[in-house]
Protein backbone atom coordinates (compact mmCIF):
# COMPACT_ATOMS: atom_id res chain seq x y z
CA UNK A 1 0.00 0.00 0.00
CA UNK A 2 1.34 3.63 -1.16
CA UNK A 3 0.22 6.92 0.94
CA UNK A 4 -1.06 7.91 -2.73
CA UNK A 5 -3.55 5.47 -2.61
CA UNK A 6 -4.48 5.84 0.81
CA UNK A 7 -5.47 9.18 0.20
CA UNK A 8 -7.40 8.78 -2.59
CA UNK A 9 -8.61 5.91 -1.02
CA UNK A 10 -10.12 8.14 1.85
CA UNK A 11 -11.07 11.08 -0.24
CA UNK A 12 -13.42 8.48 -2.74
CA UNK A 13 -14.88 7.16 0.81
CA UNK A 14 -15.80 10.87 2.18
CA UNK A 15 -17.12 11.54 -1.52
CA UNK A 16 -19.19 8.31 -1.69
CA UNK A 17 -20.71 9.66 1.45
CA UNK A 18 -22.52 12.67 -0.49
CA UNK A 19 -22.33 14.43 3.21
CA UNK A 20 -24.01 17.70 1.35
CA UNK A 21 -27.24 16.34 1.19
CA UNK A 22 -26.83 15.57 4.92
CA UNK A 23 -30.29 16.85 6.52
CA UNK A 24 -30.15 19.63 8.70
CA UNK A 25 -32.55 20.46 11.70
CA UNK A 26 -32.11 24.15 11.47
CA UNK A 27 -33.12 23.91 7.76
CA UNK A 28 -36.30 21.61 8.94
CA UNK A 29 -34.88 18.84 7.59
CA UNK A 30 -33.32 20.23 4.17
CA UNK A 31 -29.76 19.18 2.85
CA UNK A 32 -26.97 20.81 4.97
CA UNK A 33 -26.72 23.28 2.20
CA UNK A 34 -22.92 23.54 1.97
CA UNK A 35 -20.24 21.11 2.13
CA UNK A 36 -19.54 20.15 5.69
CA UNK A 37 -16.53 20.31 7.00
CA UNK A 38 -14.48 16.89 7.69
CA UNK A 39 -11.22 16.36 8.24
CA UNK A 40 -10.03 12.71 7.91
CA UNK A 41 -6.82 11.07 9.02
CA UNK A 42 -5.29 7.66 8.78
CA UNK A 43 -2.41 6.00 9.89
CA UNK A 44 -2.18 2.28 8.86
CA UNK A 45 1.12 0.08 10.90
CA UNK A 46 1.89 -2.31 8.11
CA UNK A 47 4.01 -5.56 8.96
CA UNK A 48 7.28 -5.28 7.90
CA UNK A 49 6.97 -1.74 6.20
CA UNK A 50 7.01 1.72 7.49
CA UNK A 51 3.41 3.21 8.15
CA UNK A 52 1.13 4.62 5.69
CA UNK A 53 -0.78 8.10 6.76
CA UNK A 54 -3.19 10.29 4.66
CA UNK A 55 -4.94 13.02 5.89
CA UNK A 56 -7.88 14.88 3.45
CA UNK A 57 -9.95 18.18 4.77
CA UNK A 58 -13.24 18.75 2.99
CA UNK A 59 -15.30 21.71 3.51
CA UNK A 60 -17.57 24.71 1.46
CA UNK A 61 -14.32 25.73 0.50
CA UNK A 62 -13.20 23.07 -0.38
CA UNK A 63 -15.93 20.20 -1.14
CA UNK A 64 -13.67 17.77 -3.40
CA UNK A 65 -11.41 17.82 -0.79
CA UNK A 66 -7.54 18.71 -0.30
CA UNK A 67 -4.88 16.08 0.51
CA UNK A 68 -2.05 16.72 2.94
CA UNK A 69 1.75 16.99 2.74
CA UNK A 70 3.44 15.95 5.71
CA UNK A 71 6.94 17.56 6.20
CA UNK A 72 9.04 14.44 6.87
CA UNK A 73 7.62 10.87 7.43
CA UNK A 74 4.44 11.58 9.44
CA UNK A 75 5.58 14.88 9.97
CA UNK A 76 3.16 18.48 10.27
CA UNK A 77 0.79 19.22 7.64
CA UNK A 78 2.64 21.19 5.27
CA UNK A 79 0.32 22.62 2.13
CA UNK A 80 -2.59 23.82 4.28
CA UNK A 81 -3.12 26.96 6.12
CA UNK A 82 -5.50 25.99 9.47
CA UNK A 83 -8.14 28.70 10.94
CA UNK A 84 -9.70 27.95 14.58
CA UNK A 85 -12.90 28.12 14.89
CA UNK A 86 -15.23 31.75 16.05
CA UNK A 87 -17.93 32.16 18.64
CA UNK A 88 -19.92 35.22 18.99
CA UNK A 89 -19.83 37.32 22.21
CA UNK A 90 -22.26 35.55 23.72
CA UNK A 91 -20.13 32.22 23.56
CA UNK A 92 -22.58 30.60 20.49
CA UNK A 93 -20.56 29.21 17.62
CA UNK A 94 -21.76 30.68 14.57
CA UNK A 95 -19.73 29.73 11.23
CA UNK A 96 -22.20 26.54 11.14
CA UNK A 97 -25.46 28.38 11.35
CA UNK A 98 -27.50 28.52 7.64
CA UNK A 99 -26.59 31.32 5.55
CA UNK A 100 -23.32 31.98 7.27
CA UNK A 101 -21.08 34.16 5.36
CA UNK A 102 -17.93 32.77 5.49
CA UNK A 103 -17.15 36.30 3.59
CA UNK A 104 -17.53 38.00 6.26
CA UNK A 105 -16.29 36.17 9.07
CA UNK A 106 -12.66 36.75 9.95
CA UNK A 107 -11.04 33.03 11.27
CA UNK A 108 -8.38 33.93 13.07
CA UNK A 109 -5.20 32.55 11.50
CA UNK A 110 -3.81 29.45 13.59
CA UNK A 111 -0.60 27.87 11.82
CA UNK A 112 0.49 26.65 8.45
CA UNK A 113 0.53 27.73 4.82
CA UNK A 114 -1.63 26.92 1.71
CA UNK A 115 -5.34 27.05 1.19
CA UNK A 116 -7.19 27.99 4.04
CA UNK A 117 -9.47 25.24 6.13
CA UNK A 118 -11.54 26.57 9.39
CA UNK A 119 -10.72 23.59 12.24
CA UNK A 120 -13.88 22.46 13.29
CA UNK A 121 -13.96 22.47 17.64
CA UNK A 122 -13.51 19.45 18.46
CA UNK A 123 -15.54 18.91 21.07
CA UNK A 124 -15.35 15.86 23.90
CA UNK A 125 -12.13 14.72 21.85
CA UNK A 126 -10.84 17.41 23.40
CA UNK A 127 -10.31 15.38 26.61
CA UNK A 128 -7.61 13.31 25.42
CA UNK A 129 -5.49 16.19 25.48
CA UNK A 130 -6.67 16.53 29.49
CA UNK A 131 -5.35 13.50 29.68
CA UNK A 132 -2.52 13.19 28.70
CA UNK A 133 -1.64 16.29 31.11
CA UNK A 134 -2.84 14.51 33.73
CA UNK A 135 -0.21 11.52 33.27
CA UNK A 136 2.56 13.54 32.88
CA UNK A 137 1.61 15.28 36.04
CA UNK A 138 1.95 11.61 37.41
CA UNK A 139 4.82 10.50 35.40
CA UNK A 140 6.65 13.45 37.09
CA UNK A 141 5.75 12.49 40.88
CA UNK A 142 3.68 15.81 40.56
CA UNK A 143 0.41 13.89 41.14
CA UNK A 144 -0.99 10.58 41.41
CA UNK A 145 -3.91 7.87 39.75
CA UNK A 146 -4.68 6.79 43.16
CA UNK A 147 -4.71 10.26 45.07
CA UNK A 148 -8.03 11.23 46.11
CA UNK A 149 -9.02 14.13 44.25
CA UNK A 150 -11.84 16.45 45.74
CA UNK A 151 -14.24 18.16 42.85
CA UNK A 152 -17.49 19.66 43.71
CA UNK A 153 -17.54 18.02 46.95
CA UNK A 154 -17.28 14.65 45.72
CA UNK A 155 -13.22 12.98 46.44
CA UNK A 156 -12.51 9.73 44.12
CA UNK A 157 -9.02 8.65 42.84
CA UNK A 158 -7.64 10.40 39.92
CA UNK A 159 -8.01 7.30 37.85
CA UNK A 160 -11.70 7.15 38.30
CA UNK A 161 -11.82 10.86 37.35
CA UNK A 162 -10.13 10.02 34.20
CA UNK A 163 -12.11 6.68 33.20
CA UNK A 164 -15.72 8.26 33.68
CA UNK A 165 -13.84 11.29 31.16
CA UNK A 166 -13.38 8.91 28.65
CA UNK A 167 -15.41 6.05 28.72
CA UNK A 168 -19.05 8.26 28.98
CA UNK A 169 -17.67 11.48 28.65
CA UNK A 170 -18.13 13.16 31.68
CA UNK A 171 -18.08 16.81 31.59
CA UNK A 172 -18.05 17.02 35.50
CA UNK A 173 -14.96 14.70 35.23
CA UNK A 174 -13.28 17.01 33.23
CA UNK A 175 -13.95 20.20 34.93
CA UNK A 176 -11.81 18.28 37.58
CA UNK A 177 -9.05 17.12 36.24
CA UNK A 178 -8.63 20.61 34.29
CA UNK A 179 -9.03 21.93 37.82
CA UNK A 180 -6.32 19.53 38.58
CA UNK A 181 -3.69 20.77 36.02
CA UNK A 182 -4.36 24.50 37.44
CA UNK A 183 -3.58 23.59 40.96
CA UNK A 184 -0.45 21.49 40.14
CA UNK A 185 0.63 24.26 38.45
CA UNK A 186 0.68 22.94 34.54
CA UNK A 187 -1.49 25.64 33.73
CA UNK A 188 -1.05 29.29 35.56
CA UNK A 189 -3.40 32.69 34.68
CA UNK A 190 -2.09 35.80 36.25
CA UNK A 191 -4.40 38.89 35.48
CA UNK A 192 -7.33 37.43 33.87
CA UNK A 193 -5.40 35.74 31.40
CA UNK A 194 -3.29 32.23 30.76
CA UNK A 195 0.48 33.01 31.35
CA UNK A 196 2.04 29.09 31.28
CA UNK A 197 0.72 26.05 29.74
CA UNK A 198 2.77 22.83 29.90
CA UNK A 199 0.34 21.38 27.19
CA UNK A 200 1.24 23.71 24.70
CA UNK A 201 4.93 23.58 25.50
CA UNK A 202 5.04 19.87 25.31
CA UNK A 203 2.84 19.69 21.92
CA UNK A 204 5.59 21.70 20.40
CA UNK A 205 8.06 19.41 21.68
CA UNK A 206 6.16 16.69 20.02
CA UNK A 207 5.58 18.26 16.63
CA UNK A 208 1.59 18.56 17.20
CA UNK A 209 1.42 22.07 16.36
CA UNK A 210 -2.42 21.40 15.69
CA UNK A 211 -3.78 20.27 19.74
CA UNK A 212 -4.00 23.61 21.52
CA UNK A 213 -5.96 23.88 24.95
CA UNK A 214 -6.44 27.27 25.86
CA UNK A 215 -7.84 29.85 28.25
CA UNK A 216 -9.01 27.13 30.49
CA UNK A 217 -9.92 27.94 34.06
CA UNK A 218 -8.73 27.30 37.73
CA UNK A 219 -12.39 26.07 38.83
CA UNK A 220 -12.35 23.59 36.09
CA UNK A 221 -14.25 26.03 33.49
CA UNK A 222 -13.12 24.75 29.84
CA UNK A 223 -16.25 25.58 27.63
CA UNK A 224 -17.65 28.69 25.66
CA UNK A 225 -19.36 30.44 28.72
CA UNK A 226 -15.82 30.11 30.82
CA UNK A 227 -14.40 31.89 28.36
CA UNK A 228 -12.00 28.89 26.49
CA UNK A 229 -14.53 26.30 24.37
CA UNK A 230 -14.84 27.04 20.33
CA UNK A 231 -11.88 28.69 19.52
CA UNK A 232 -9.71 28.51 22.39
CA UNK A 233 -9.36 24.31 22.45
CA UNK A 234 -8.56 23.31 18.85
CA UNK A 235 -7.47 19.63 16.93
CA UNK A 236 -6.77 18.72 13.66
CA UNK A 237 -7.76 15.35 12.88
CA UNK A 238 -3.64 14.43 11.71
CA UNK A 239 -2.98 15.49 15.07
CA UNK A 240 -5.36 14.07 17.49
CA UNK A 241 -4.42 11.14 15.40
CA UNK A 242 -0.58 11.68 16.19
CA UNK A 243 -1.10 11.89 19.64
CA UNK A 244 -3.13 8.41 19.65
CA UNK A 245 -0.03 7.38 17.89
CA UNK A 246 1.91 8.06 21.00
CA UNK A 247 -0.08 6.48 22.99
CA UNK A 248 -0.47 3.11 21.32
CA UNK A 249 1.92 0.91 22.66
CA UNK A 250 1.71 -1.22 19.90
CA UNK A 251 2.77 1.27 17.40
CA UNK A 252 5.85 1.68 15.76
CA UNK A 253 8.45 4.64 17.01
CA UNK A 254 6.96 8.18 16.08
CA UNK A 255 9.26 8.67 12.86
CA UNK A 256 8.42 12.43 13.08
CA UNK A 257 10.59 12.62 16.15
CA UNK A 258 14.48 11.92 16.73
CA UNK A 259 15.14 8.11 17.70
CA UNK A 260 16.29 8.98 21.25
CA UNK A 261 12.17 10.67 21.96
CA UNK A 262 11.53 10.18 24.98
CA UNK A 263 7.92 8.42 25.76
CA UNK A 264 5.03 10.74 25.95
CA UNK A 265 4.06 9.10 29.17
CA UNK A 266 5.11 6.45 31.50
CA UNK A 267 4.47 2.46 30.21
CA UNK A 268 2.50 2.37 33.68
CA UNK A 269 0.60 6.18 32.61
CA UNK A 270 -0.16 4.79 29.09
CA UNK A 271 -1.87 1.38 30.53
CA UNK A 272 -4.12 3.66 32.62
CA UNK A 273 -5.75 5.79 29.68
CA UNK A 274 -5.65 2.64 27.53
CA UNK A 275 -8.00 0.94 29.81
CA UNK A 276 -10.15 4.08 29.47
CA UNK A 277 -10.39 4.07 25.26
CA UNK A 278 -10.94 0.35 25.31
CA UNK A 279 -13.69 0.14 27.62
CA UNK A 280 -15.95 3.79 25.34
CA UNK A 281 -19.35 3.12 25.58
CA UNK A 282 -20.30 6.31 23.45
CA UNK A 283 -19.60 3.74 19.93
CA UNK A 284 -22.04 6.21 17.77
CA UNK A 285 -19.79 8.53 15.57
CA UNK A 286 -17.34 5.82 13.47
CA UNK A 287 -18.49 2.96 15.13
CA UNK A 288 -22.10 2.11 16.18
CA UNK A 289 -22.29 -0.69 18.07
CA UNK A 290 -23.87 1.28 20.85
CA UNK A 291 -26.86 2.38 18.47
CA UNK A 292 -27.89 -1.18 16.55
CA UNK A 293 -30.92 -1.47 18.49
CA UNK A 294 -32.15 1.64 16.73
CA UNK A 295 -34.24 2.05 13.82
CA UNK A 296 -32.34 2.28 10.64
CA UNK A 297 -29.08 1.53 12.11
CA UNK A 298 -25.75 1.99 9.92
CA UNK A 299 -23.15 -0.44 11.24
CA UNK A 300 -19.38 1.35 11.62
CA UNK A 301 -15.64 0.11 12.27
CA UNK A 302 -16.48 -3.32 13.22
CA UNK A 303 -13.08 -4.16 14.87
CA UNK A 304 -12.07 -3.72 18.01
CA UNK A 305 -11.75 0.25 18.38
CA UNK A 306 -9.83 1.90 21.41
CA UNK A 307 -11.17 5.28 21.24
CA UNK A 308 -12.88 8.50 22.33
CA UNK A 309 -15.41 10.27 20.79
CA UNK A 310 -17.06 14.43 20.80
CA UNK A 311 -20.47 15.27 19.80
CA UNK A 312 -22.28 18.28 20.28
CA UNK A 313 -25.16 19.98 18.21
CA UNK A 314 -22.81 21.71 14.99
CA UNK A 315 -19.82 18.97 16.20
CA UNK A 316 -19.09 15.33 15.79
CA UNK A 317 -15.46 14.23 16.19
CA UNK A 318 -13.70 10.51 16.91
CA UNK A 319 -10.19 9.39 17.15
CA UNK A 320 -8.63 5.97 18.34
CA UNK A 321 -6.79 2.66 18.24
CA UNK A 322 -8.17 0.05 15.24
CA UNK A 323 -7.20 -3.75 16.03
CA UNK A 324 -9.19 -5.81 13.10
CA UNK A 325 -8.55 -9.57 11.73
CA UNK A 326 -5.10 -10.76 10.57
CA UNK A 327 -3.12 -8.07 12.27
CA UNK A 328 -4.79 -5.11 11.00
CA UNK A 329 -3.91 -1.94 12.66
CA UNK A 330 -4.45 1.66 11.91
CA UNK A 331 -5.34 4.57 13.95
CA UNK A 332 -8.02 6.59 12.44
CA UNK A 333 -9.29 10.23 13.49
CA UNK A 334 -11.96 12.63 12.07
CA UNK A 335 -12.95 15.80 12.82
CA UNK A 336 -16.46 17.79 11.44
CA UNK A 337 -19.13 19.96 11.84
CA UNK A 338 -21.93 17.18 11.91
CA UNK A 339 -22.90 17.51 15.12
CA UNK A 340 -26.52 16.20 16.55
CA UNK A 341 -28.67 18.31 14.83
CA UNK A 342 -27.58 16.38 11.62
CA UNK A 343 -28.99 13.22 13.71
CA UNK A 344 -31.67 11.27 11.76
CA UNK A 345 -33.39 11.69 15.55
CA UNK A 346 -33.29 12.18 19.16
CA UNK A 347 -31.31 8.99 19.82
CA UNK A 348 -28.27 9.42 17.29
CA UNK A 349 -25.68 11.05 18.03
CA UNK A 350 -25.06 12.30 14.39
CA UNK A 351 -25.77 11.53 10.69
CA UNK A 352 -25.51 7.45 9.50
CA UNK A 353 -22.83 8.92 7.14
CA UNK A 354 -19.92 9.05 9.59
CA UNK A 355 -20.40 5.87 10.93
CA UNK A 356 -20.48 4.33 6.90
CA UNK A 357 -17.77 6.16 6.55
CA UNK A 358 -15.93 4.51 9.08
CA UNK A 359 -16.79 1.11 7.75
CA UNK A 360 -15.94 2.06 4.23
CA UNK A 361 -12.37 2.79 5.47
CA UNK A 362 -12.16 0.07 7.24
CA UNK A 363 -12.95 -2.41 4.28
CA UNK A 364 -10.57 -0.48 2.08
CA UNK A 365 -7.67 -1.16 4.37
CA UNK A 366 -8.76 -4.68 5.05
CA UNK A 367 -8.97 -5.84 1.52
CA UNK A 368 -5.86 -3.73 0.53
CA UNK A 369 -3.63 -5.50 3.27
CA UNK A 370 -5.04 -8.86 1.88
CA UNK A 371 -2.68 -11.10 0.28
CA UNK A 372 -3.94 -12.26 -3.23
CA UNK A 373 -3.18 -15.88 -4.13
Amino acid sequence: MKAEALAQALRQAVLAQHFEQTADRRRAGGPVGAHPSIDLAVACFVPGGAPVCANVLFSREHPEGLVARFDGPAGRVANIAFCADVRDAVGNSYAWLPGADWGRIAFPAWFGQGPRFVAPYPASLLKMMVAVGVGRLVDAGRSDWTLPWDYANQTRPLADWLFDMITVSSNEATSALVAHLHARGAIRREGGREVHNELHTLFEAEGLPGLRLANTQPDGGWGNGSGSGVGQIQMTAWDALRLMWRLDADAPPAPWLPAEAAPLLSDASRAVIRRALDAQTLNEILSSSSLRSLIGWVPGIPARFAHKTGNTENYSSDAGIVNGEAGLHYLIAVTTNLGSRYAPYADVATTWRLPALGAAVHAWLTQALTPTS
